[in-house]
């Protein structure tokens, strides 16, 4: 069987990117990539021929502040009848590994408002999990989801409610914290962020993808899409830019969903894992 990923950490001089596992999904391919067939599968599926998904988050640990890009899926545990099955849960206890509380957050970054990347904004009390926290999207991400019931949005009462007074935004190019930038790469979603690490004295960088890719297979095969790409030829564009810039530099890819190993860098239209720490 593949694994999901397990924590993991990249360094940026004196920042650190590390992977904080909540859970994962076990996906149907065709349900995903309705234009596959299994065939095309091979090698990539576990032993009920599904995908396996990482579902998680991305820890930045600057000199000066903690950072998280996106919030897991949540304490669940379903199946999607045709889809495939969902489990989350331990994102509190991979930040638990790390020696940091909820407290100790300074500021979340959404890449989108996807229901497995906001799982744990809301607190049994109805507040803020990372109560002291920013908590940053794209304007036009947020417009978008507090307009819209589609099921894989945020949920009305669990995530849209405690965030409605405390979201704040930022576009393409603005710096959430020192060395930490969001960059505006849409088409999964209107207002899809990804986050660029950088840090002084070096040109090492990392680069959170958020779902811009959802499986390494859509390196080599780019047309592969996924099936709920909110505009299916932006996202298009989006993916083939950033694999264009990514392929050849030593710019570490942070793809949350890949599995067993989210950081990478590309060669050749090849993904070639990051060893981790």
């Amino acid at each position: 069987m593949i694994s999901a990923a397990q924590r993991a950490q990249v360094c940026v001089g004196q920042t650190t990117v590390t992977y904080l596992p909540d859970g994962e999904a076990r996906i149907v391919p065709s349900a995903a990539f309705p234009t596959t067939t299994p065939d095309q599968w091979s090698g990539l599926l576990d032993g009920d021929d599904r995908m396996t998904c990482s579902i998680g988050a991305f820890l930045i640990r600057t000199p000066a502040a903690a950072v998280l890009v996106d919030l897991g899926i949540g304490a669940v545990d379903f199946e999607v009848a045709g889809v495939g099955s969902y489990r989350g849960g331990d994102l509190l206890a991979s930040l638990a590994a790390e020696g940091l509380r909820p407290a100790d957050i300074d500021a979340v970054v959404f890449t989108h408002l996807h229901r497995d990347h906001v799982g744990w904004v809301g607190a049994a009390d109805g507040g803020l999990t990372f109560a002291a926290a920013r908590h940053v999207a794209h304007a036009e991400e947020w417009a978008y989801w507090t307009t819209t019931d589609s099921p894989v949005g945020p949920d009305p009462v669990t995530v849209r409610q405690p965030l409605a007074e405390r979201i704040e935004f930022a576009d393409d190019g603005d710096d959430v914290a020192d060395g930490v930038r969001v960059l505006a790469t849409p088409g999964h979603t209107p207002g899809h962020l990804s986050v660029l690490i950088t840090a002084p004295d070096t040109a090492d960088q990392v680069l959170v993808l958020g779902d811009i890719l959802h499986s390494t297979a859509q390196i080599t095969h780019p047309d592969r899409a996924f099936r709920s790409n909110h505009d299916a030829a932006d996202a298009n564009r989006t993916r083939d830019r950033v694999l264009s810039l990514a392929d050849g530099t030593a710019t570490v890819l942070a793809a949350g969903h890949f599995a067993p190993t989210v950081f990478g860098r590309i060669r050749n239209s090849t993904w070639l894992p990051h060893a981790p720490r």
